[in-house]
């Protein structure tokens, strides 16, 4: 594999036409360029705010070059702007608001693969967070199998939009919501590639009026691939919550996922073992279904803390099916007060970290 560098980037950039003529390097468009981890970032420069809007197809064909490079594992790139030169200086534009600039801690729940109850995770976590005082929202962003809507009994619902600018978040059980699965009927596929989820997910994130929240939860898409790099790299992540099961196989994707979040400088704040161990609603007896305790064990061997086991239940299942999760519809349950538990663990781990966390990969 040829190694990634900032000249063989230029390189792969020659083919790129400029509005004014040339190509976007000979032209000098191209102003910094930042590789880390097979990861890149381009920086284009403009003279004029106001040509953004003509420049945006080329910032995509530079995005889209990037990203075809041999190795590369994600590409991003940027549109900044110097006033027009000459004449008196137009006073700069103030920045514009991100729907994300009042929250807290945002907290990345996800897994190395799926099946294995993730967003059933991340929804009573969230539920669990609010129960303990917070204020709290929920971003499913699971583009292609968004499941929030109904584990939070508001699917069908619209957001609205008050300045036609940004959304509304819908709220349920005293968290706030924002899920795709508004936005697209429950029976119908996302059929997406890569740059369209990649802005629908900033767009959830940014152009949502979340207002001030002490944690947002982040259900993230299962596996490590462009969208999680993207979101994990993108998102002022203060950490991540791996979801796991006991077997072998399963951990070896939380290992995976884990691995991805520390090379990317995100906090992993801990693993859930879920789907720990049945119990028997008759007799009481305990069954290790997807074996028992792999996740604990994994935790130590990487370092990272074990947040909890969570037992394979019907109830838990049949509660975030039925759109009403355990901890809000059984609060007084052991099944709600395992997920109680593991939410003590993340508010603690977020509180000893303290402010937000700053944003991953800038280039200035």
């Amino acid at each position: 594999m040829a190694e990634i560098t900032e000249d063989s980037v230029r390189k792969a950039l020659t083919g790129i036409r400029a509005p004014g003529g040339g190509d976007v390097v000979s032209a000098g468009l191209i102003a910094a360029v930042a590789v880390k981890d097979r990861m890149v970032q381009v920086t284009l420069e403009i003279d004029d705010p106001a040509k953004a809007d003509a420049y945006e197809p080329v910032r995509r064909d530079v995005e889209k070059a990037v990203a075809a490079m041999s190795g590369v594992l994600n590409a991003t790139a940027v549109l900044t702007a110097e006033a027009p030169k000459g004449g008196a200086q137009k006073p700069a534009a103030p920045a514009k608001k991100k729907g994300s600039d009042q929250i807290r801690h945002i907290v990345a729940v996800a897994s190395g693969k799926g099946g294995v109850g993730k967003s059933t995770t991340a929804v009573n976590i969230a539920l669990a967070l609010r129960r303990l005082g917070l204020t709290v929202g929920m971003l499913d962003a699971d583009i292609y199998g968004p499941s929030q809507p109904r584990m939070l009994g508001i699917s069908g619902s619209r957001p609205n939009s008050l300045d036609g600018k940004t959304l509304e978040p819908l709220e349920s059980f005293g968290i706030k919501v924002m899920s795709i699965g508004f936005l697209v009927a429950e029976d119908q596929p996302v059929v997406w590639r890569g740059p369209m989820v990649m802005g629908a997910l900033q767009q959830m994130l940014d152009d949502v009026s979340w207002g001030e929240l002490d944690v947002l939860i982040v259900d993230m898409p299962p596996g490590t691939g462009d969208a999680q790099l993207t979101m994990s790299q993108n998102v002022p992540l203060a950490g991540a919550v791996i979801v796991s099961t006991p077997q072998d196989i399963a951990l070896l994707d939380a290992r995976k996922g884990l691995n991805m979040f520390r090379k990317v400088d995100v906090p992993v704040l801990g693993i859930v073992e879920n789907m720990s161990m049945y119990v028997c609603p008759n007799c009481g007896h305990e069954a290790h279904i997807f074996g028992h305790g792999g996740a604990k064990l994994e935790a130590e061997k990487l370092g990272t803390p074990f947040l909890g086991e969570i037992p394979l239940e019907i109830e838990i299942r049949e509660t975030a099916d039925g759109g009403n999760p355990i901890v809000v519809s059984k609060p007084d349950s052991p099944h709600a007060a395992a997920y109680m538990a593991v939410a003590e663990k993340v508010r603690d781990a977020l509180g000893a970290g303290g402010g937000r966390a700053a944003p991953r990969f800038v280039t200035e």
